[in-house]
């Protein structure tokens, strides 16, 4: 078994971390990341043993912790195979999130969740998009300013990082005569995208919302916009009572913040990519005296995945939450 050591030394000993998954698109950002961390150690396998079970299990109870970036079978697969280690599991796929005994990892979503994070045995990390509608229905929903039955549709823009290697590779294949003409496509028609039981059960909805994302031309960036039709807002309640709610509920929350439309779009058009390399989510209260609309916009490869799993790698191993992040 081999490792990766981190260049600078901690004064404590490092966490020893397993990235199973490592050659995705979020096991490769959460290898770059943590070996500029000097609080963590990277326990790296070798590419000719990554898919064997028994050497994986080896590298799992090597681990403090070890994080999953892999499809749902195999991330079921790995769990299994850390059964009867002090193992602690941070899953980045889909299997989890919505499974008992799994702590959801969205630090901001609720007062007791960073200390259930910290706790945990197992953490599911948050989809990209989930989060965006989450933060943003979550408060409406607990104050009683929305009701859980509400019908609720949701938008949302993502660059095709979010596709996964296999869409990079294509994509990024292409001659300049292969570029396709697309700004945006959209996908998950027959309305059963992976993401819906996140968005349901922890914004607090009685059902899933209508969701209709698309992938856009470029490679990362995402807008998340969550509509709020006629007569589901309490009477009397505007975008502007909205977004001070909002302002009151993340005040103390350093990645989430709630902006102005007009000055981030003085032009009318909201760029997708303004909070790339970041891990911040920026929300904008849009709409009129009947209608609301909830914008989020982040990184998907940051906030939307590995900034939120070294967010959550943060709270399991008691170091600062946001070292290592742009905040």
């Amino acid at each position: 078994m081999t490792s990766t050591q981190n260049s600078a030394k901690s004064s404590q000993n490092p966490v020893k971390v397993f990235i199973d998954g490592q050659a995705g698109t979020t096991g490769l950002d959460m290898r770059d990341r943590l070996l500029g961390l000097p609080a963590y150690k990277l326990l790296e396998i070798d590419p000719d043993e990554r898919k064997h079970s028994k050497v994986r299990r080896e590298f799992i109870e090597a681990a403090d912790i070890a994080i999953l970036c892999l499809p749902d079978d195999a991330a079921r697969e790995a769990v299994a195979l850390a059964e009867g280690t002090n193992t602690r599991i941070l899953d980045a796929s889909t299997a989890h999130r919505v499974a008992d005994n799994w702590a959801y990892g969205l630090p901001e979503r609720s007062a007791n969740a960073r200390i259930e994070i910290g706790q945990a045995q197992y953490v599911s990390n948050p989809g990209c998009y989930p989060q965006g509608v989450i933060l943003a229905l979550a408060p409406l929903i607990s104050s009683g300013w929305l009701a859980s039955d509400a019908p609720i549709s949701v938008h949302a823009l993502s660059g095709y990082s979010g596709g996964g290697n296999a869409l990079i590779n294509r994509l990024e294949a292409l001659t300049p005569e292969e570029v396709p003409s697309w700004a945006a496509r959209p996908y998950a028609m027959n309305l059963q995208h992976k993401h819906l039981p996140e968005m349901r059960l922890y914004s607090g909805l009685e059902n899933a919302p209508l969701f209709a994302p698309s992938v856009g031309g470029y490679y990362k960036g995402m807008l998340v916009s969550t509509a709020l039709p006629v007569g589901t807002l309490c009477r009397g309640k505007t975008p502007a009572d909205v977004a001070s709610l909002l302002n009151e509920r993340y005040a103390d929350e350093e990645l989430i913040s709630v902006r102005d439309i007009d000055d981030a779009a003085p032009d009318g058009f909201l760029d997708p990519t303004a909070c790339n390399n970041s891990n911040r989510i920026e929300f904008f209260v849009t709409g009129n005296d009947q209608q609301t609309m909830l914008t989020a916009r982040y990184d998907n490869l940051g906030k939307g995945a590995g900034g939120a799993a070294l967010q959550n790698l943060n709270l399991m191993s008691g170091i600062p939450e946001t070292q290592g992040l742009a905040t």
